[in-house]
């Protein structure tokens, strides 16, 4: 197998339970877009390129902001679809069957280097890897009047990048979309493959409500302190 990588970041969501008119992945954290600290994350590896899924209407802004911060990291620019699963198979077509794909969420701007490292490392190895964290609150099942309790022990949540080889991950994608794939690792399984869990990192949140930007820039001056 190739040593290339190929960092897959997924920024086409218009924040839809953002309250604010610029979506978080462009909302900014130290004088700077959170975008861009995903993909710095990935900025010690070598042999590395990269895709931005963005959504059509922002891209004008994106360059804006590149422009305004200075960023000049080589990227392709593929454009969004309705949903997760149509944006990550757009990008896939940019991959090469040999590169060892990692597919990040864009708004989640702080993979650890031993989060990245974990993922490259199995991968390459077994094929695919995907970074997941213990739970830590009590956890319930809940469908309509009904809920118990569900041991947190033998739960994780999960996280990206999620690495996969190109051929593997570009073959799994290439099926009907279904409401339950809510990440890469659902859809890889359907094909038969079995997912690798390596240990992620608990400062890699993902930005989904205005309050995760306040601890997101709480984790930030603490990494930086």
């Amino acid at each position: 197998m190739s040593d290339r990588k190929h960092v897959i970041i997924l920024a086409a969501g218009c924040g839809s339970r953002f309250d604010d008119s610029i979506p978080k992945q462009f909302q900014i954290i130290s004088e700077k877009p959170l975008l861009l600290y995903a993909f710095e994350a990935f900025s010690f590896l070598k042999n590395i390129r990269f895709t931005l899924v963005i959504n059509d209407k922002y891209q004008e802004y994106w360059k804006e902001l590149c422009a305004r911060h200075t960023f000049d990291v080589p990227h392709d620019i593929i454009i969004g679809g309705p949903e997760r699963f149509h944006s990550v198979k757009s990008a896939l077509k940019n991959v090469e069957d040999e590169e060892l794909v990692m597919i990040h969420d864009g708004s989640r701007p702080f993979p650890s280097k031993n989060t990245i490292i974990n993922v490259v490392e199995v991968a390459s190895r077994k094929g695919n890897a995907v970074p997941a964290i213990a739970i830590s609150d009590s956890v319930r099942e809940h469908k309509g009047s009904y809920n118990r309790a569900v041991e947190r022990g033998k739960l994780k949540l999960i996280q990206t990048p999620q690495a996969f080889y190109g051929s593997l991950i570009r073959q799994a994608y290439n099926q009907q979309f279904n409401e339950r794939f809510t990440d890469d690792s659902t859809v890889f399984e359907t094909t038969g493959n079995t997912i690798n869990l390596v240990e992620g990192n608990v400062e890699n949140i993902k930005i989904t409500h205005p309050a995760d930007i306040i601890y997101a820039k709480s984790i930030h001056q603490h990494m930086d302190s």
